[in-house]
């Protein structure tokens, strides 16, 4: 089950060359469809089966996403490298980015098994080194303008200095609002990156237009990561391994493919089913969406509002997303990025780069800044926040609507819903998605 060849690679974004590399590449699994539904035992013989043709390795870190990609069988596939490589597999590091650390709860929940003992806690602030950077001039020429600075190559030292010879790549490859389409490199430059990475990485996808990234595996924000990646990492011997998961009808989610590799193929080929099996296109435009955010996946609008983000190009102007969300009660994954949303709120593009001319904590959080963006409607469609406990004037001041909880649980139960098109018995017609991390909904 291995794929070898020699390729010319070269990494570019509309047609504008940034470097060559000559490089030897392996493609060890490229299973999945449309039609396809993986079992945890046909998964389990794939990973086995790979992980024997990688021969015996001494130290192994594993870098799969955190709770809030629960759904990608990360959890499962970190677990089978547990069991295979034992004693070797020296460390666990979930790929937090900006997310808060994942707790005991969470950390059961999606990796049963593991002794707690193998996790570290990856510090986006503090544990991370910079290896180089890709310049100004061309962020700048990627961003048509927008911004110029250089975007630092910032990893966590666990990867850099850890001297492991195999790090495990892991996680979902699925429609992105900074990225595209989220993994691969992501994973490891933002994931495990610093502060300074993270944040010019999403004001650049911000600033260039959130709607003209979201689904789309060629923007500037990917070309800068597959290049740093190609550049600074090379010398890290990185296993990609990247699952495509999406709903079935019940809205439960199904594995579809598994890619595993070494450089940009097993991405590319992720990306080609996840396009497939993650997008819905829609022939018109939706009055009324109704987004259900599962209490153990979301605790934050930083978290939750991918409600917004993957909805926003199946909404009509001036319609109405409502979210259900009981387990939010914050804004932020971490106090300060709580404090600047409470600050500034979700109040769009041009506002908010005005305020990042303006005041030197948003040009300090250009992370938060870009969520800020990403969370406005930009004045096209209403958004009424039905959170857990958050108050009134807490979603109010955001820049939202705010719903009552209970109220619009009697009158949307969830558990009534359809994935889709629903026609309530008082003749009211909406659109329900039970879980928006899966997908992303478009009109053609």
């Amino acid at each position: 089950m291995s794929i070898e060849k020699n390729r010319f690679h070269c990494a570019h974004w509309k047609n504008q060359l940034l470097f060559t590399v000559e490089r030897n590449y392996m493609l060890y699994a490229a299973e999945g469809s449309r039609e396809t539904a993986i079992s945890d035992d046909q998964l389990a013989d794939i990973l086995n089966s790979v992980f024997t043709g990688l021969g015996k390795r001494n130290s192994v870190l594993a870098v799969p996403p955190d709770s809030t990609r629960i759904h990608s069988r990360a959890g499962f596939i970190t677990e089978a490298a547990w069991r295979f490589y034992g004693d070797s597999l020296s460390g666990i590091l979930p790929a937090l980015g900006t997310h808060q650390p994942m707790g005991t709860d969470e950390l059961s929940r999606m990796f049963p098994a593991i002794p707690r003992s193998l996790f570290r806690v990856h510090n986006w602030r503090e544990d991370t080194e910079t290896l180089g950077s890709i310049p100004g001039k061309t962020i700048e020429t990627l961003a048509g303008g927008g911004v110029s600075f250089p975007w630092p190559v910032q990893v966590n030292r666990l990867i850099s200095r850890g001297k492991h010879d195999l790090v495990l790549s892991i996680g979902q490859v699925v429609p992105h609002e900074v990225t595209g389409m989220a993994n691969y490199s992501k994973n490891i430059l933002i994931g495990t990156g610093g502060q300074e990475a993270i944040d010019r990485s999403h004001y650049l996808g911000a600033v260039y237009g959130i709607e003209k990234i979201l689904g789309r595996r060629d923007n500037p924000v990917r070309t800068v990561l597959n290049t740093a990646a190609e550049q600074f990492l090379k010398d890290i011997p990185i296993l990609y391994i990247l699952t495509v998961v999406s709903p079935d009808d019940s809205g439960s989610p199904v594995l579809k493919g598994i890619f595993i590799g070494d450089d940009e193929e097993c991405f590319s080929r992720a990306c080609t089913l996840s396009e497939k099996v993650n997008l819905t296109w829609l022939d018109n435009p939706l009055d009324k969406i109704i987004v259900y955010l599962d209490p153990e996946e979301y605790k934050s609008t930083w978290l939750g509002n991918k409600a917004v983000y993957r909805t926003r190009m199946a909404i009509r102007d001036g319609g109405e997303l409502i979210i259900l969300a009981p387990g939010v009660k914050t804004f932020g994954e971490d106090s300060r990025n709580d404090t600047l949303i409470r600050e500034f709120g979700y109040r769009g593009t041009e506002t908010i780069k005005k305020l990042v001319s303006r005041h030197p904590n948003l040009q300090a959080n250009l992370s938060a800044a870009a969520h800020l963006i990403h969370g406005s409607t930009e004045g096209r469609f209403s958004v009424t926040w039905c959170p857990g406990k958050l108050s009134r004037k807490e979603i109010e001041s955001a820049g939202y609507r705010y719903g009552d909880l209970d109220d619009f649980l009697d009158r949307y139960p969830v558990s009534m819903l359809a994935e889709g098109f629903n026609t309530l018995p008082s003749g009211e017609e909406l659109f329900f998605i039970r879980n928006p991390g899966l997908g992303l909904w478009r009109t053609i």
